[in-house]
């Protein structure tokens, strides 16, 4: 660490009350249970079609290239969801957002369950679509908004854990009901009908949730801040925190353009597409396609249907499990160096997936085991050294005048790149196989791994404040510079 980032974080801690438990702490975790209940519905939605799809396009009577559109279809309409939720939170609140977004979810998965043809069917996933996107990027905005900068990542973090436990149910959902009920037409309705479930309670617990006290301040509510405040920090704390912010809510009121305005900032403007770069960066590791197409990898490994239904919970349960890991690494280890190392284990794991395609050939009986094996460990990767870090990077590294439009612009990027990969993962597969396929996401994680070590600035163990102060004159960018030049 440098002496200028020493001293900063010395008079951040001088200046703030440390952390004490009691019944703040308790709501504190509350409200953030609640309000990842947006991310739940975030990963069963997406990973729902996983188990779905052949079943639908039977009943349906898909193609290739409709099947390919009801996928990406929620994913376009997440992309519109991402830069209108964070638009939307900036001026309405990150509270309201969410209680709309639930409203979203139910509407769309009311029409899904109910769509008698293909036109519907897609109308409803852009319906979930912009919940979806919204979700993404109001929820982990909130979150940080609300955490205390000790506990930031842990806290923002539980949405992308919430994310794979929704996805872990949607396979385990699909197993079940398509195992038992199988047989029976109309399988997926049932499937799809789940998430109206945590829907409903994300609604009704909204309603009983507050509002973020930076959002209020940024309004001038400053009463009503430092009420919320109160509720989940100690007096002392609340007062402090309170202080800080209306203090740089202030400067930027007179002196900060928001939304496209900010562009002109070239300091603004690179921070912006740090976050572009790491959104759609962990898109192109293609964990969406597993999570997507996990279980036609999977036959295409060499399972059968059913099989590969039951062997796509593996990849699921290992999300999971990565996902309580990444909580704990997020208050011990740098988000540089958890980037670097998990984008170093992804791209191994796709050349691995690759070669292994090579050396054993369909029909051979170790095949279907070994890219299994691969696949858990490249989703284990991902999800503990990645997926988790970048969320939570996407919500605390901008400023609080842009910070909605921010994330909202950078993770419609990442839904973008995710959307393209759903629409044209199956024919990139039926064309160069997965040999192919796996090799070129290892390409793209090369080209990752330099972009994240020259260009991603670290941001743990910092108040939001603190982060804004050093994003908006750049000094940001130095401090991993200097650490490096201070090594022995």
């Amino acid at each position: 660490m440098s002496a200028t980032q020493m001293q900063r974080e010395g008079a951040q801690a001088a200046a703030l009350p440390p952390l004490t438990n009691g019944p703040h702490r308790k709501r504190l975790g509350l409200v953030a249970l609640v309000a990842t209940f947006g991310g739940l519905l975030f990963g069963y939605d997406t990973g729902v079609i996983n188990g779905a799809l052949r079943p639908m396009t039977a009943d349906l009577g898909l193609t290739p290239l409709t099947e390919g559109i009801v996928t990406s279809s929620l994913l376009f309409g997440a992309a519109a969801g991402a830069v209108g939720g964070g638009r939307l939170s900036d001026s309405w609140g990150r509270r309201k957002s969410i209680l709309l977004l639930a409203v979203l979810f139910l509407a769309g998965t009311i029409a899904c369950v109910f769509a008698p043809n293909f036109e519907v069917m897609v109308l409803g996933r852009v319906v979930l679509g912009l919940a979806v996107g919204g979700a993404s990027t109001v929820v982990p905005v909130f979150l940080a908004e609300l955490a205390p900068y000790e506990i930031r990542g842990s806290l923002a973090g539980r949405n992308e854990l919430m994310i794979v436990i929704g996805q872990l149910a949607a396979f385990v959902v699909n197993a079940i009901i398509g195992n038992v009920w199988g047989e029976f037409g109309g399988v997926w309705r049932l499937m799809l009908a789940v998430a109206a479930l945590p829907a409903i309670a994300l609604f009704f617990g909204m309603l009983r949730m507050p509002e973020s006290p930076r959002w209020l301040i940024s309004k001038g509510r400053w009463e009503e801040a430092l009420v919320v405040l109160k509720t989940i920090r100690s007096v002392e704390r609340a007062e402090a925190e309170m202080a800080d912010v209306k203090h740089l809510a202030d400067e930027e009121r007179v002196s900060k353009a928001t939304s496209w305005g900010a562009l002109k900032d070239k300091w603004i403007l690179r921070i912006i597409l740090v976050g572009i770069g790491l959104g759609v960066a962990q898109q192109l590791t293609g964990i969406n396609s597993i999570m997507y197409y996990g279980q036609s990898v999977l036959v295409e490994a060499g399972f059968d249907s059913n099989a590969a239904l039951i062997a796509n919970i593996a990849p699921g349960v290992i999300a999971v499990v990565g996902g309580v890991i990444a909580l704990t690494l997020m208050q011990r280890v740098n988000r540089r160096t958890t980037l670097l190392l998990g984008f170093t284990l992804t791209t191994a794991c796709h050349f691995l997936i690759g070669i292994a395609s090579v050396l054993l050939p369909i029909g051979n009986e170790a095949r279907p085991f070994v890219i299994l094996f691969l696949v858990v460990a490249f989703v284990g990767s991902m999800q503990t050294f990645l997926n988790i870090a970048v969320w939570v990077m996407l919500s605390e590294i901008f400023p609080l005048h842009v910070r909605g439009f921010a994330i909202g612009l950078s993770v419609f990027c990442l839904w973008i790149a995710n959307a393209l990969l759903g629409l044209f993962f199956p024919t990139l597969v039926a064309g160069v196989g997965i040999t192919g396929t796996f090799f070129l996401f290892g390409g793209v994680g090369i080209a990752a791994l330099i972009f994240i070590y020259t260009q991603v600035p670290e941001t743990r163990g910092r108040t939001l404040e603190a982060l804004e102060e050093d994003v908006t004159t750049g000094a940001i960018y130095l401090v991993h510079k200097k650490d490096a030049a201070a090594r022995p």
